[in-house]
């Protein structure tokens, strides 16, 4: 891991997974899910019913990036895979659980490991941004009740233009409404395909956090790889 050779004004960095624990806090918020709404009915453990949503869960996000589905289907039909082989194809409680879900992770505060140090140190240094795939409604929330959302100057999220990462409109998009010049910012996220060849192709350098340390993709490499957030204070 080696310094950079320019200096950067803005940071992008992604939410989910990066900052916000993504993957420890929906766990607890489904598990709450399957006891409140009885799916131990059909569902033999929690273990067996996450091991089938979370698949497929992540089969329709791939989805919703793609433009191959829209909000509406991805927050039904995640649900719904759940519900249909326990007799039930009800859309309006389908809604009804997803809108619990989205409440309670609104709730849960755990960050990934450095993430508070990280930014109080960036803060005096750069503009901070998020720039996010996730639902408006419910990702201030979730930077808001973690303590968060005062490091960031703004949010930049896909719904705000409707094409999300890893196109290179929402980057481009991003950078033209905070007054960021290319050259001068950098993309930090955890999704190699989502953040990193997203910033890649819109030619924006980029830092990797790769906590599980992944192989990267042979076609190019990131700008910089990092395994934990507090590695990233050695680079700005």
């Amino acid at each position: 891991m080696t310094s950079p050779k320019k200096q950067y004004a803005s940071l992008f960095f992604d939410l989910d997974d990066t900052l916000w624990d993504t993957a420890c806090n929906n766990k607890l918020c489904m598990e709450e899910i399957y006891h409140e709404y009885d799916f131990a009915r059909y569902y033999p453990s929690f273990e067996h019913f996450f091991d089938r949503y979370m698949p497929h869960n992540e089969k329709l996000w791939q989805d919703y990036r793609d433009n191959a589905i829209d909000r509406q289907t991805l927050i039904t039909e995640r649900i719904l895979y759940m519900l249909r082989p326990m007799g039930i194809d009800d859309m309006t409680y389908a809604l009804k659980i997803n809108h619990d879900f989205l409440q309670r992770t609104a709730n849960k505060t755990k960050i990934i490991d450095g993430a508070k140090e990280l930014l109080a140190y960036l803060y005096p240094r750069y503009r901070l941004f998020i720039l996010s795939n996730g639902f408006r409604e419910i990702q201030f929330l979730k930077m808001k009740n973690a303590g968060l959302a005062d490091f960031f100057e703004r949010f930049i999220l896909s719904e705000d233009i409707s094409i999300r990462k890893p196109h290179k409109k929402i980057f481009d998009f991003a950078l033209k409404n905070t007054n960021s010049r290319r050259a001068e910012s950098l993309m930090i996220g955890d999704s190699w395909e989502v953040d990193i060849a997203g910033a890649h192709n819109a030619g924006m350098d980029n830092i990797w956090f790769n906590p599980t340390k992944i192989a990267p993709c042979k076609t190019f490499l990131s700008t910089f790889e990092v395994h934990s957030l507090a590695e990233i204070k050695d680079l700005l």
